[in-house]
């Protein structure tokens, strides 16, 4: 016999009992041995199925808002990248900030801004030596070859990938660090050639093709016209 105790709380409080899965699920199980193998409960069949249902409802709630809330983090990086490139007041500044509190801020390893350039030895200009690493000039056409992997392919706007042979191109000595990138395709205006941002990381998980790329195309456009502010 049950416990009066037991008993009295069981009568006294049922909804505690009814909202344990665990208590219910060894009721559940001993009410089929009771009954036997000869019998199919239909209905505790139907709670089993419910339950798994419900599980992968709460995994699924539980991704969605895990999801939500990296997109936010994401967002807010973004935003405070944008402020930072609003402030300097000299091109050489813009520059450094790039390199510096914008990479720390967006959490990756290495910005390289690329622009073609007619020049063939454009490289020599003092004024691009003094903006370090972060400038780099390239003959025409090698935006479009870069973003395509060198394929006769349309270059989408936003690319993100693991690092490929043409690493050394861009990220010179710190090729070999670097594991996965993010491109973007600018258009700095009229007359222009085209030019590219480019983030790239030591985590080879940091940039994934199959990840959004939405806020990186909105912190390209803005950075467009920055960079069209200053070269005008």
């Amino acid at each position: 016999m049950i416990e009066p105790k037991l008993r009295d709380l069981i009568l006294s409080e049922p909804e505690r009992f009814l909202e344990d899965r665990d208590v219910m699920n060894a009721l559940v199980a001993a009410n089929e041995r009771a009954m036997g193998t000869n019998i199919v409960d239909l209905r505790g069949i139907a709670m089993q199925r419910l339950e798994t249902r419900l599980d992968r409802l709460e995994d699924t709630h539980r991704s969605v808002i895990a999801a939500a809330y990296e997109n936010l983090a994401g967002t807010n990086q973004v935003h405070r990248a944008i402020l930072q490139l609003l402030d300097p007041e000299t091109f050489e500044d813009f520059m450094r900030a790039l390199s510096t509190e914008v990479a720390q801020t967006l959490r990756v390893n290495v910005v390289r801004l690329v622009l073609e350039t007619v020049q063939e030895d454009g490289e020599a200009d003092p004024a691009l030596r003094r903006l370090g690493e972060v400038l780099q000039v390239a003959p025409r056409d090698f935006v479009g070859s870069y973003l395509t992997n060198g394929r006769n392919i349309h270059a989408r706007p936003v690319v993100l990938r693991p690092v490929t042979a043409l690493a050394a191109s861009v990220y010179g000595q710190q090729a070999g660090d670097i594991r996965s990138e993010a491109l973007m395709k600018l258009d700095l205006g009229k007359g222009r050639l085209p030019a590219m941002l480019v983030f790239g990381s030591e985590d080879p998980h940091q940039f994934k093709t199959m990840h959004g790329t939405d806020l990186l195309a909105f912190f390209a456009g803005v950075f467009e016209r920055v960079m069209r502010q200053w070269l005008g």
